[in-house]
């Protein structure tokens, strides 16, 4: 019988950092702009976009230059 575990990563430091600057907003604990509240869900997402279009433009100009 095989010993199978699975591993769930749960919610992380960014999905932590982000609900409790959510719940910090509602309860008016702190009046910041909800693009700083909701940042720690956009910014992530936003670093790998930037990543990969990065790889991609050097991918692209080494292909020009063959």
């Amino acid at each position: 019988m095989s010993d199978s575990k699975s591993s769930s990563g749960g919610i992380g430091v960014t999905g932590l950092l982000g609900v409790a600057f959510v719940v910090l907003k509602l309860t008016g604990h702190i009046d910041w702009s909800w693009w700083w509240v909701l940042a720690p869900f956009w910014v992530p997402v936003a670093l790998v976009v930037a990543l990969v279009v990065a790889v991609l433009l050097v991918a692209f100009a080494a292909a020009l230059a063959w």
